[in-house]
């Protein structure tokens, strides 16, 4: 996911987009996402939205299109500036829409919608960074991931074992009663004992 969403919310009566914080005790105290975050408390009776939990409508109603996947499109196709604003006209917004999920319902996704959509990515790839996906080739490669890879030999007795490895015969051997607290030289004593 390359924008993170999951602590970004939108909520009423409230300007903007919030980052959460806490918890309070009348509320939940948030800050906003501006060029100057500034803290404050979200009242309990106002309705908070987070991003992570919001999705676009399709045609098909039982498929619905993540916002974290809609914000991925749009970055893919024109990076962190939009063509449009939410001062763009009707037609121009929903041509957008559009290009970014050809199949979205267009009597249940609203020009309201549309410009929301609009002013939260313009505020997200501000002030949020976009996390590139990790290349696998930048991973290094193993057995399980390239079939040609040599397998690995096992341990020699200088090495340090695995849960794979040969235990060797200088280790000591394991304690009689099987106790953890109980090492080679005796019983460790309890604090009263020591005392």
């Amino acid at each position: 996911m390359p924008y993170d969403l999951k602590e970004l919310a939108a909520i009423s009566g409230m300007p903007g987009l919030h980052r959460l914080l806490r918890p309070a005790h009348h509320g939940v105290l948030v800050e906003s996402l501006a060029e100057r975050p500034v803290r404050t408390l979200a009242p309990a009776k106002n309705k908070v939205s987070l991003l992570s939990e919001i999705s676009i409508y399709t045609e098909d109603p039982d498929v619905t299109v993540p916002l974290t996947e809609v914000f991925e499109r749009i970055h893919q196709q024109h990076g962190p500036t939009l063509p449009v604003s939410a001062k763009s006209g009707e037609s121009e917004l929903s041509s957008f829409l559009a290009e970014i999920i050809p199949d979205y319902d267009r009597e249940r996704v609203y020009q309201s919608d549309i410009k929301k959509l609009v002013t939260w990515y313009s505020l997200v790839s501000q002030h949020r960074p976009y996390q590139e996906a990790q290349e696998a080739a930048s991973e290094p490669e193993s057995a399980l991931t390239n079939p040609e890879a040599p397998a690995t030999a096992e341990p020699t007795a200088d090495e340090p074992l695995s849960t794979g490895g040969i235990i060797s015969e200088l280790d000591p051997e394991p304690t009689p009663t099987g106790d953890p607290e109980v090492t080679q030289t005796g019983a460790k004593k309890s604090r009263k004992e020591a005392e």
